[in-house]
Parts: structure tokens; sequence; C-alpha cells
């Protein structure tokens, strides 16, 4: 039981030391990194929260590879999001 008490301590601090680095890439002067910056983080935050809190660490492989092609499949809709965002006229 201490032992899965000191993982959940050590991610939550994990996950708050994120999002310092959250508030920290907000505030600094990145211009339009900021945004690939913080997805990048978020990333981060939502992989630990999928391995620890929803208990995929202790998945068969079928299920890792089935969140894995989830998120796989979340990115390829957030780049293509991204993309026809970018490429319209009336977008500064």
């Amino acid at each position: 039981m201490a032992r899965e008490a000191r993982l959940l301590v050590l991610i939550w601090v994990a996950l708050m030391l994120l999002l310092t680095s959250t508030v920290a890439v907000t505030y600094s002067p990145l211009g339009p990194l900021k945004p690939f910056f913080n997805l990048a983080i978020a990333a981060a935050k939502a992989g630990l929260i999928l391995w620890v809190f929803m208990h995929l660490r202790e998945q068969p492989g079928l299920n890792r590879v089935a969140a894995l092609a989830a998120g796989a499949w979340l990115a390829i809709l957030v780049t293509m999001t991204l993309v026809d965002l970018g490429t319209r006229g009336w977008v500064t």
C-alpha cells in the first residue's frame, strides 16, 4: 500500500510541475510556438493520467494498443484542424 501511495504522490508532483511549466510557457516570449509547447505539455499530462489513474499500466497489450491508436487518431484530427485554420485567409 505504501508503494501505491508513493506512486500517487510522485504522479501528483509531476502533474504540478507540468502545470507550472504550462503557466511558464504562457507568460514566456515564444511567439507562435506557444501552442505547440502547450499541446506537448497537455499530451504529457494526459499520458500520465491515462497510465496511472485509468490503470493502463495494468492492462494487457491489446488494450494499450487501442489507447495508443485513439491518441494517434486524436492527434491526426487536431493536426488537420490546425492545418485547415492555418491555410484560411481570414485567420491572423
